[in-house]
Protein backbone atom coordinates (compact mmCIF):
# COMPACT_ATOMS: atom_id res chain seq x y z
CA UNK A 1 0.00 0.00 0.00
CA UNK A 2 1.55 3.51 -0.80
CA UNK A 3 0.01 6.91 0.38
CA UNK A 4 0.81 10.08 -0.34
CA UNK A 5 0.18 12.99 1.54
CA UNK A 6 -0.62 16.85 0.51
CA UNK A 7 -0.81 19.57 2.93
CA UNK A 8 -0.46 23.26 2.76
CA UNK A 9 -1.02 24.13 6.76
CA UNK A 10 0.73 26.79 8.75
CA UNK A 11 4.31 26.32 9.86
CA UNK A 12 2.76 25.47 13.56
CA UNK A 13 -0.45 24.38 14.57
CA UNK A 14 -2.98 21.32 15.87
CA UNK A 15 -4.00 20.43 12.73
CA UNK A 16 -0.45 20.66 11.31
CA UNK A 17 0.88 18.22 13.93
CA UNK A 18 -1.69 15.72 13.67
CA UNK A 19 -0.80 14.92 10.09
CA UNK A 20 3.13 14.63 11.16
CA UNK A 21 2.36 12.43 13.45
CA UNK A 22 -0.27 10.16 11.84
CA UNK A 23 2.02 9.75 8.90
CA UNK A 24 4.90 8.84 11.30
CA UNK A 25 2.94 6.74 13.23
CA UNK A 26 1.87 4.92 9.38
CA UNK A 27 5.51 4.91 8.89
CA UNK A 28 6.37 2.62 11.69
CA UNK A 29 3.21 0.25 10.83
CA UNK A 30 5.31 -0.12 7.20
CA UNK A 31 3.50 2.15 5.19
CA UNK A 32 5.38 3.15 2.09
CA UNK A 33 4.50 6.69 2.01
CA UNK A 34 5.49 10.59 0.63
CA UNK A 35 4.74 13.82 1.21
CA UNK A 36 4.19 17.33 -0.30
CA UNK A 37 4.20 20.27 2.05
CA UNK A 38 5.19 23.69 2.27
CA UNK A 39 9.31 24.39 3.93
CA UNK A 40 8.47 26.38 6.68
CA UNK A 41 9.10 24.19 9.08
CA UNK A 42 12.47 22.13 9.12
CA UNK A 43 11.39 20.13 12.35
CA UNK A 44 8.36 18.15 10.26
CA UNK A 45 10.79 18.05 7.26
CA UNK A 46 13.38 16.55 9.77
CA UNK A 47 10.95 14.18 11.19
CA UNK A 48 9.93 12.64 7.90
CA UNK A 49 13.19 12.16 7.21
CA UNK A 50 14.19 10.33 10.03
CA UNK A 51 10.94 8.47 9.62
CA UNK A 52 12.37 7.37 5.99
CA UNK A 53 9.48 9.45 4.53
CA UNK A 54 10.21 10.84 0.99
CA UNK A 55 9.26 14.44 0.40
CA UNK A 56 8.78 17.36 -1.47
CA UNK A 57 8.49 21.14 -0.71
CA UNK A 58 6.43 23.70 -2.68
CA UNK A 59 4.24 27.11 -2.10
CA UNK A 60 0.56 26.31 -2.49
CA UNK A 61 0.14 29.96 -3.40
CA UNK A 62 -3.53 29.91 -4.99
CA UNK A 63 -2.80 32.92 -6.95
CA UNK A 64 0.26 31.33 -9.38
CA UNK A 65 -1.04 27.62 -8.51
CA UNK A 66 0.89 25.94 -11.86
CA UNK A 67 3.98 25.22 -10.17
CA UNK A 68 2.34 23.45 -7.10
CA UNK A 69 -0.12 21.75 -9.30
CA UNK A 70 3.09 20.61 -11.68
CA UNK A 71 4.54 19.63 -8.48
CA UNK A 72 2.22 17.64 -7.17
CA UNK A 73 1.34 15.64 -10.68
CA UNK A 74 4.79 15.14 -11.07
CA UNK A 75 5.02 13.34 -7.78
CA UNK A 76 2.02 11.19 -8.20
CA UNK A 77 3.25 9.94 -11.75
CA UNK A 78 6.63 9.29 -9.83
CA UNK A 79 5.71 7.67 -6.86
CA UNK A 80 2.29 5.81 -7.98
CA UNK A 81 0.19 6.03 -4.55
CA UNK A 82 -2.60 3.82 -4.29
CA UNK A 83 -4.26 6.66 -2.24
CA UNK A 84 -3.87 10.60 -1.92
CA UNK A 85 -4.58 12.16 1.16
CA UNK A 86 -5.59 16.28 1.16
CA UNK A 87 -4.74 17.13 4.89
CA UNK A 88 -7.37 20.52 5.03
CA UNK A 89 -8.69 22.69 2.82
CA UNK A 90 -6.00 24.78 0.63
CA UNK A 91 -4.30 21.37 0.04
CA UNK A 92 -7.78 19.79 -1.48
CA UNK A 93 -7.86 22.78 -3.81
CA UNK A 94 -4.87 21.05 -6.06
CA UNK A 95 -6.37 17.66 -6.18
CA UNK A 96 -6.28 16.65 -10.05
CA UNK A 97 -9.68 15.88 -10.93
CA UNK A 98 -7.68 12.63 -12.52
CA UNK A 99 -6.92 10.96 -9.88
CA UNK A 100 -10.23 12.06 -7.91
CA UNK A 101 -11.76 7.60 -7.55
CA UNK A 102 -8.29 7.80 -4.96
CA UNK A 103 -8.27 11.37 -3.07
CA UNK A 104 -9.25 11.91 0.34
CA UNK A 105 -9.89 15.30 1.74
CA UNK A 106 -9.34 15.39 5.26
CA UNK A 107 -11.11 17.84 7.72
CA UNK A 108 -10.00 18.94 10.35
CA UNK A 109 -12.58 21.99 10.89
CA UNK A 110 -15.66 22.56 9.35
CA UNK A 111 -14.49 23.05 5.58
CA UNK A 112 -16.39 23.62 2.39
CA UNK A 113 -16.91 20.50 0.65
CA UNK A 114 -15.70 22.90 -2.67
CA UNK A 115 -12.54 22.42 -1.12
CA UNK A 116 -12.11 18.95 -2.01
CA UNK A 117 -14.20 19.04 -5.39
CA UNK A 118 -11.19 16.65 -7.00
CA UNK A 119 -11.35 14.27 -4.12
CA UNK A 120 -14.25 11.46 -4.10
CA UNK A 121 -13.71 10.37 -0.13
CA UNK A 122 -13.94 12.68 3.17
CA UNK A 123 -12.65 11.70 6.31
CA UNK A 124 -13.94 13.85 9.52
CA UNK A 125 -11.62 13.90 12.60
CA UNK A 126 -15.20 13.85 14.70
CA UNK A 127 -18.61 12.44 14.78
CA UNK A 128 -19.73 16.23 14.16
CA UNK A 129 -16.98 17.16 11.23
CA UNK A 130 -18.65 13.64 9.83
CA UNK A 131 -22.05 15.17 10.31
CA UNK A 132 -20.81 18.18 8.49
CA UNK A 133 -19.29 16.19 5.50
CA UNK A 134 -22.78 14.08 5.03
CA UNK A 135 -24.78 17.63 5.76
CA UNK A 136 -22.86 19.22 2.54
CA UNK A 137 -24.15 15.80 0.29
CA UNK A 138 -21.43 13.45 0.80
CA UNK A 139 -22.70 10.69 0.69
CA UNK A 140 -22.41 8.00 3.28
CA UNK A 141 -20.72 5.20 1.96
CA UNK A 142 -17.53 7.81 0.88
CA UNK A 143 -16.94 9.81 4.36
CA UNK A 144 -15.45 8.24 7.35
CA UNK A 145 -14.24 9.17 10.71
CA UNK A 146 -10.35 8.35 11.64
CA UNK A 147 -9.71 9.59 15.45
CA UNK A 148 -6.45 11.23 15.84
CA UNK A 149 -4.29 9.52 18.86
CA UNK A 150 -1.55 10.52 21.63
CA UNK A 151 1.28 8.55 22.38
CA UNK A 152 3.92 9.90 25.45
CA UNK A 153 4.74 7.18 27.48
CA UNK A 154 8.28 7.52 26.99
CA UNK A 155 7.76 11.35 27.84
CA UNK A 156 10.33 12.48 30.59
CA UNK A 157 8.85 15.79 32.24
CA UNK A 158 10.18 18.66 31.69
CA UNK A 159 12.71 20.71 34.15
CA UNK A 160 10.73 22.93 36.08
CA UNK A 161 13.73 24.83 37.21
CA UNK A 162 14.23 25.72 33.50
CA UNK A 163 11.06 27.14 33.18
CA UNK A 164 11.52 29.07 36.56
CA UNK A 165 8.72 27.07 37.65
CA UNK A 166 8.96 25.91 42.15
CA UNK A 167 8.75 22.10 42.13
CA UNK A 168 5.86 22.30 44.91
CA UNK A 169 4.27 24.37 43.03
CA UNK A 170 0.26 23.41 41.41
CA UNK A 171 0.86 23.96 37.53
CA UNK A 172 -2.02 24.27 34.93
CA UNK A 173 -0.71 23.78 31.25
CA UNK A 174 -2.40 25.08 28.04
CA UNK A 175 -1.42 23.80 24.57
CA UNK A 176 -2.53 26.64 21.95
CA UNK A 177 -2.32 28.96 19.22
CA UNK A 178 -2.54 32.65 21.11
CA UNK A 179 -5.74 33.27 18.81
CA UNK A 180 -8.43 34.97 20.42
CA UNK A 181 -11.02 31.66 19.29
CA UNK A 182 -8.50 29.48 22.11
CA UNK A 183 -9.57 31.90 25.32
CA UNK A 184 -6.03 32.46 26.97
CA UNK A 185 -7.33 35.77 28.07
CA UNK A 186 -9.92 33.75 30.11
CA UNK A 187 -7.43 31.61 31.37
CA UNK A 188 -5.40 34.78 32.55
CA UNK A 189 -8.63 36.37 34.18
CA UNK A 190 -8.81 32.70 36.10
CA UNK A 191 -5.08 32.70 37.15
CA UNK A 192 -5.65 35.80 39.09
CA UNK A 193 -8.37 34.20 41.13
CA UNK A 194 -6.02 30.93 41.61
CA UNK A 195 -3.54 31.87 44.26
CA UNK A 196 -0.45 29.64 43.79
CA UNK A 197 -1.26 28.33 40.27
CA UNK A 198 1.73 28.76 37.81
CA UNK A 199 0.61 28.58 34.40
CA UNK A 200 2.29 27.54 31.55
CA UNK A 201 1.21 28.62 27.98
CA UNK A 202 3.12 26.80 24.88
CA UNK A 203 2.02 28.22 21.78
CA UNK A 204 2.36 31.32 19.66
CA UNK A 205 0.47 33.69 17.57
CA UNK A 206 -1.31 37.25 17.21
CA UNK A 207 -2.48 37.69 20.60
CA UNK A 208 1.12 37.22 22.31
CA UNK A 209 1.68 41.03 22.71
CA UNK A 210 -2.09 41.41 24.19
CA UNK A 211 -1.66 38.41 26.24
CA UNK A 212 1.32 39.45 28.11
CA UNK A 213 0.25 43.15 28.70
CA UNK A 214 -3.06 41.32 30.52
CA UNK A 215 -0.90 39.29 32.36
CA UNK A 216 1.47 42.40 33.65
CA UNK A 217 -1.72 44.41 34.29
CA UNK A 218 -3.28 41.31 36.26
CA UNK A 219 -0.26 41.41 38.39
CA UNK A 220 0.48 37.52 37.75
CA UNK A 221 3.44 37.52 35.58
CA UNK A 222 5.41 35.95 38.34
CA UNK A 223 3.16 32.83 37.86
CA UNK A 224 2.75 32.60 33.85
CA UNK A 225 5.02 31.62 31.50
CA UNK A 226 4.94 32.23 27.83
CA UNK A 227 7.06 29.29 26.19
CA UNK A 228 6.30 29.76 22.96
CA UNK A 229 5.77 27.03 20.29
CA UNK A 230 6.93 24.15 21.55
CA UNK A 231 7.66 20.40 20.13
CA UNK A 232 8.16 18.57 23.59
CA UNK A 233 4.43 18.90 24.42
CA UNK A 234 4.91 15.34 26.27
CA UNK A 235 7.80 16.57 28.31
CA UNK A 236 5.53 19.54 29.27
CA UNK A 237 2.58 17.55 29.97
CA UNK A 238 4.95 14.95 32.51
CA UNK A 239 5.81 17.89 34.15
CA UNK A 240 2.26 19.57 34.77
CA UNK A 241 -0.44 18.27 37.77
CA UNK A 242 -3.67 19.72 35.06
CA UNK A 243 -4.44 20.61 31.31
CA UNK A 244 -6.58 23.62 31.19
CA UNK A 245 -8.42 24.00 27.60
CA UNK A 246 -10.14 27.61 27.54
CA UNK A 247 -11.36 27.43 23.91
CA UNK A 248 -14.27 29.66 22.74
CA UNK A 249 -14.15 27.57 19.33
CA UNK A 250 -13.06 24.14 18.83
CA UNK A 251 -13.89 21.35 16.25
CA UNK A 252 -11.89 18.78 18.25
CA UNK A 253 -8.92 19.74 20.12
CA UNK A 254 -6.08 17.15 20.32
CA UNK A 255 -5.47 19.06 23.67
CA UNK A 256 -8.08 16.84 25.25
CA UNK A 257 -6.55 13.21 24.00
CA UNK A 258 -3.17 14.60 24.80
CA UNK A 259 -4.25 15.44 28.30
CA UNK A 260 -6.29 11.80 28.24
CA UNK A 261 -2.79 10.05 26.89
CA UNK A 262 -0.31 11.56 29.49
CA UNK A 263 -2.31 11.20 32.56
CA UNK A 264 -3.34 14.48 33.46
CA UNK A 265 -7.13 15.68 34.70
CA UNK A 266 -8.38 18.33 32.15
CA UNK A 267 -10.08 21.34 32.69
CA UNK A 268 -12.31 22.37 29.27
CA UNK A 269 -14.74 25.14 28.25
CA UNK A 270 -18.30 23.41 26.46
CA UNK A 271 -16.71 24.24 22.90
CA UNK A 272 -18.14 21.72 20.53
CA UNK A 273 -15.14 19.48 20.31
CA UNK A 274 -14.80 18.88 23.98
CA UNK A 275 -18.47 18.97 24.90
CA UNK A 276 -18.53 15.83 21.96
CA UNK A 277 -16.04 14.01 23.56
CA UNK A 278 -15.66 15.17 27.51
CA UNK A 279 -17.95 13.48 29.75
CA UNK A 280 -18.19 16.11 32.64
CA UNK A 281 -16.79 14.90 36.25
CA UNK A 282 -15.48 11.22 34.72
CA UNK A 283 -13.16 12.17 31.91
CA UNK A 284 -12.68 16.27 32.83
CA UNK A 285 -14.58 18.71 33.85
CA UNK A 286 -16.26 21.14 31.59
CA UNK A 287 -17.02 24.30 32.13
CA UNK A 288 -18.72 27.22 30.53
CA UNK A 289 -16.82 28.83 27.78
CA UNK A 290 -15.97 32.94 28.98
CA UNK A 291 -16.68 32.20 32.26
CA UNK A 292 -13.21 32.37 34.19
CA UNK A 293 -15.10 31.97 37.69
CA UNK A 294 -16.14 29.11 36.66
CA UNK A 295 -12.46 28.09 35.24
CA UNK A 296 -11.18 28.79 38.42
CA UNK A 297 -13.31 27.25 40.59
CA UNK A 298 -12.63 23.99 38.60
CA UNK A 299 -8.97 24.15 38.63
CA UNK A 300 -9.12 25.16 42.36
CA UNK A 301 -11.04 21.70 42.37
CA UNK A 302 -8.71 19.55 40.77
CA UNK A 303 -6.12 20.83 42.92
CA UNK A 304 -7.06 21.12 46.08
CA UNK A 305 -8.35 17.35 45.45
CA UNK A 306 -6.21 14.68 44.97
CA UNK A 307 -9.20 12.16 44.34
CA UNK A 308 -11.16 14.10 42.08
CA UNK A 309 -7.87 14.24 39.92
CA UNK A 310 -7.21 10.51 40.38
CA UNK A 311 -11.02 9.98 38.53
CA UNK A 312 -10.29 12.24 35.79
CA UNK A 313 -7.22 10.54 35.40
CA UNK A 314 -8.84 7.39 34.85
CA UNK A 315 -11.93 8.28 33.00
CA UNK A 316 -9.34 10.08 30.72
CA UNK A 317 -7.45 6.74 30.52
CA UNK A 318 -10.66 4.69 29.57
CA UNK A 319 -11.64 7.40 27.01
CA UNK A 320 -8.00 7.49 25.59
CA UNK A 321 -7.73 3.13 25.28
CA UNK A 322 -11.07 3.02 23.92
CA UNK A 323 -11.10 5.57 20.73
CA UNK A 324 -7.39 7.62 21.14
CA UNK A 325 -4.77 4.95 20.71
CA UNK A 326 -1.95 4.69 18.06
CA UNK A 327 -2.73 1.41 17.72
CA UNK A 328 -6.62 2.27 16.74
CA UNK A 329 -5.46 4.96 14.82
CA UNK A 330 -3.06 2.75 12.39
CA UNK A 331 -6.62 0.07 12.42
CA UNK A 332 -8.64 2.84 11.25
CA UNK A 333 -6.31 4.51 8.80
CA UNK A 334 -5.16 1.27 7.49
CA UNK A 335 -9.11 0.00 6.63
CA UNK A 336 -9.92 3.41 5.12
CA UNK A 337 -7.35 2.95 2.70
CA UNK A 338 -8.27 -0.16 1.97
CA UNK A 339 -11.58 0.46 1.25
CA UNK A 340 -10.42 2.81 -0.94
CA UNK A 341 -8.22 1.14 -2.93
CA UNK A 342 -10.84 -1.96 -3.58
CA UNK A 343 -13.40 0.90 -4.59
CA UNK A 344 -10.93 2.39 -7.10
CA UNK A 345 -9.61 -1.02 -8.74
CA UNK A 346 -13.40 -3.05 -8.87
Amino acid sequence: MRVMHVMAGAPEGGAENIMLESVCALAGAGLEQYVITRPDNQFRLDMFARAGIGYGTCSFNLRWPFPTRRKIKDAITRFQPDVIEYWMGRAGQFAPAEHSARSIGWYGGYYKRERFANCDWHIGLTKDLLRHIREQGVAEDRSLIVHTYADFEDAKPADRASLDTPQDAPVALALARLHEKKGLDTLLDATKKTPGLYVWIAGDGPLDGALKAQAQALGITDRVRFLGWRNDRGALLAACDLVAFPSRYEPFGTVTVDAWAAGRPLVAADAVGPAAYVENGVSGLLIPKNDDEALAEAMQKVIEGTTLAAQLVAGGRAAYEAQFTKAVFIRDSLAAYQRIINAASG
